[in-house]
Formats: structure tokens, C-alpha cells, sequence
């Protein structure tokens, strides 16, 4: 399996997970998740990071972090390895306490970060750590809604604008935005993610590759790019989906609008306008389409005959 590209640029978006070694505990305590909040603050003021959001989990950890200085790595190498050094410390072990390298994926901000600060908030509830993201208190849940303060250096400015251009309407429309997918099947939208490496319109992926990824890049990791530049195009699902079903009109605009959706990497804006409706439809209906597909078996499998024909 290739490995995954690690882009870098100024003012570059990324969702970062670091698991545990062989998915061991890296909190134990109390102590040890204010610490790595304490990382966290230290990595803001030495590197110049921009936390959006973040949630600490028990053997991991989510952040969605944006890098001014393109110095993603020296920001990791601060983060992992100080809050290692401290944790084997205190509990006088050695060796690593992180299984392998940070994973980070590059995501094109304006189309995906406030989903993703929602699957990052939702995170403790699928994990069968909390009923509702508040009874987390180790996630920027809290400070979004305004129900606890928000440290100095998380900022919530960039995503809560998308609901609103004052912060007294906007808390709760992010409110309702979570909670709206509380008890839902809720599919990680990492998985539209191409390379392992980058999460976007079909725009975004062309221009990163074409203006930070050098010929070097492309030499050295030829496989993960070939994945990169293999996604389909809008036009080209819905040529697929069309020649498939044929008269079922219906069928076909639903199957199209959640292919399109989870594989385009188009962004919602554009996808609703070919099918003349706006974004919140979009998602909708790649929302519900996969629940129609588990009461039809032979529904599932033509979309993925159609996922074949794509190489998806």
C-alpha cells in the first residue's frame, strides 16, 4: 500500500488522529488530558497552529488544525513527543507510546470543516463515551455552544461563521447541526477521502497537486497520486448512473446525488445545481440512500456494479 502523501503548505487545513501503540490507553487520567491540552497551548505559541477543534478520546485523539507556517510535522514532533516524554515519564516505562506516525489528511476548509468538526464532536457518542456531545468535556463541543469558555487558543470563528455572522445565532444553529445526526447512521466523511491524503472538490485536488506537489512527489509516490487523480468526475457518475437505471428516474437522481456526494469530491454548492436543489438536499440524500440500500440487497449491488464501472 502506498504511503500516504504528506502535503504541506501555508495556511494548509488538516485532520489529524494519532492512535495509541497496539490501541493502548494514551489517557489514563485526569492529569493527562489537561496536559496534552497544555501541548496543545504550547503548540499554538512555538509553531503558530490554529486549533478549529479537537476531542480527546482514550487510546486516540481528533484535531482539525490549520498551519499557517506549513510546518505540520514540527507541529506533530512538538505535540507527540512532548506528551510522550511525559507520559513515560510518570509512569517510568520507555519506548514508543504512539502506534507509528501522526495521520493527517488535508481537507479543503471551506467545503468540509464544519462537517468534520461535527464527526469530531460526535466522536465520544459513537465510542459509547457520552449520550450528547456536552457530557463530553474533553472535546471544543462546549465552547462552540457557549456553554464553557473557549481556551485562548481554539479558535471557533472560522467554522460557527458558516451559521450565522453573530455568535448569538450561531451557537445554536451548530447545535442543531450536530445534534441532527445524534442516533443516525453517520458515515465518517474521511471515507470520501482519495490517497489517504486529501479531502476536497475536484478543484482543490487539481490545484494542490498541481501547485505543491513537485515532480519528486509525483516519482516517489506515484501509486498514492494515481489514487488521487483517479476520482470521477460529476459528469462521469451521472453518465454511469443514467445508462444503469435507465427509466427509474427517481432511483437514478437519488442514486446519483449520494455517488456524487461521497465520490465527486465536487463540492455540495455544485452537485445541488445539477440537480437543482441546494447543499442541505445533497446531504440528505447521501444520507438516507444507504439505509435504502440495506433493505434492497439488489439495490446494493448495482451501485456497486456502477462503483465498478467508475474504479471506484
Amino acid at each position: 500500500m502506498a504511503r500516504p502523501l504528506r502535503i504541506a503548505y501555508p495556511g494548509a487545513y488538516y485532520h489529524v488522529t494519532s492512535r495509541g501503540n497496539e490501541q493502548k490507553e494514551i489517557f489514563k487520567s485526569r492529569r493527562d488530558r489537561e496536559k496534552f491540552l497544555e501541548y496543545l497551548t504550547s503548540a499554538t505559541q512555538r509553531y503558530g497552529a490554529v486549533i478549529h477543534a479537537y476531542c480527546l478520546m482514550t487510546n486516540h485523539y481528533h484535531l482539525l488544525l490549520e498551519t499557517p507556517e506549513a510546518n505540520l510535522s514540527q507541529i506533530m514532533r512538538h505535540i507527540n513527543g512532548a506528551y510522550t516524554t511525559y507520559f513515560n515519564v510518570k509512569r517510568k516505562r520507555a519506548g514508543h507510546l504512539f502506534q507509528g506516525r501522526f495521520k493527517a489528511i488535508l481537507v479543503e476548509a471551506d467545503a468540509c470543516a464544519a462537517e468534520l468538526s461535527r464527526y469530531i464532536h460526535l466522536n465520544p457518542l459513537r465510542a459509547g463515551m457520552a449520550e450528547c456531545p456536552e457530557d463530553h468535556p474533553w472535546s471544543s463541543y462546549r465552547s462552540y455552544i457557549g456553554q464553557s469558555p473557549a481556551p485562548e487558543w481554539l479558535k471557533t470563528d472560522f467554522i460557527l461563521g458558516y451559521f450565522g455572522g453573530q455568535e448569538a445565532e450561531a451557537r445554536p444553529r451548530y447545535r442543531r447541526f450536530v445534534e441532527e445526526m445524534i442516533a443516525r447512521d453517520y458515515e465518517s466523511p474521511l471515507q470520501a477521502a482519495i490517497g489517504a491524503s486529501i479531502l476536497g472538490s475536484t478543484d482543490f485536488v487539481e490545484t494542490v497537486l498541481e501547485k505543491h506537489v513537485g515532480k519528486r512527489s509525483l516519482e516517489r509516490d506515484l501509486p498514492a497520486l494515481r489514487q488521487l487523480a483517479a476520482r470521477p468526475s460529476v459528469g462521469e457518475i451521472l453518465g454511469v448512473v443514467d445508462a444503469v437505471f435507465g427509466p427509474s428516474k427517481k432511483t437514478a437522481r437519488q442514486a446519483g446525488m449520494y455517488l456524487c456526494h461521497r465520490y465527486s469530491g465536487e463540492k455540495l454548492r455544485e452537485i445541488g445545481k445539477r440537480f437543482a436543489v441546494g447543499p442541505s438536499a445533497v446531504t440528505e440524500a447521501s444520507r438516507l440512500f444507504p439505509r435504502r440500500m440495506e433493505r434492497d440487497a439488489e439495490l446494493g449491488e448495482v451501485i456497486e456494479r456502477i462503483k465498478g464501472e467508475l474504479g471506484i
